[in-house]
C-alpha cells in the first residue's frame, strides 16, 4: 500500500510545539476567547465552550506548554489565563499581510474615486 493511503487511516501526531501550530486547532483558539475575559477554573470553560473536560483539559495542556495560557492553582482547583504577550510572533507575522491587504484598498478606493470623478458630469 501507498504511503499516501496510510494518511487517510492512521491519525499524525499533532505538532504543537509553536504558537502557530498550537492555534491553528479551532477549540484551542476558542479556549483563548474564552480566557480573554479573565482567569477561568477548567469546569467554567467546560462549561462556556460544551466541551468534554477530558478534551479541554488536553488542548489546555498544549496552550500552556507553549506559553499561550498559564495556571494557578487555587484550593483544587486550577485557574488558567491568557498569556497574551505570547501571541507577538503571530501579530508580527499577520502585520506584513494586514499591511498588504490595506495598500490593495487604498488603491482600489483610489479607483473607485477616479471612476466617480470619471462620470460626473462637465
Amino acid at each position: 500500500m501507498p504511503i499516501s493511503e496510510y494518511d487517510g487511516i492512521v491519525a499524525r501526531s499533532s505538532t504543537t510545539s509553536d504558537v502557530f501550530n498550537a492555534i491553528g486547532e479551532a477549540h484551542r483558539r476558542d479556549i483563548l476567547d474564552t480566557l480573554i475575559g479573565g482567569e477561568k477554573a477548567v469546569g467554567a470553560i467546560v462549561t462556556d465552550l460544551s466541551l468534554p473536560q477530558p478534551q479541554v483539559s488536553k488542548h489546555l495542556r498544549v496552550l500552556s506548554e507553549v506559553g499561550l495560557v498559564r495556571s494557578r492553582a487555587e484550593g483544587r482547583r486550577r485557574l488558567y489565563s491568557l498569556e497574551p504577550t505570547r501571541l507577538r510572533p503571530m501579530h508580527d507575522w499577520l502585520a506584513k499581510y494586514e499591511q498588504a491587504w490595506n495598500d490593495r484598498l487604498d488603491r482600489m478606493d483610489d479607483y473607485l474615486k477616479e471612476l466617480q470623478q470619471q462620470g460626473e458630469p462637465q
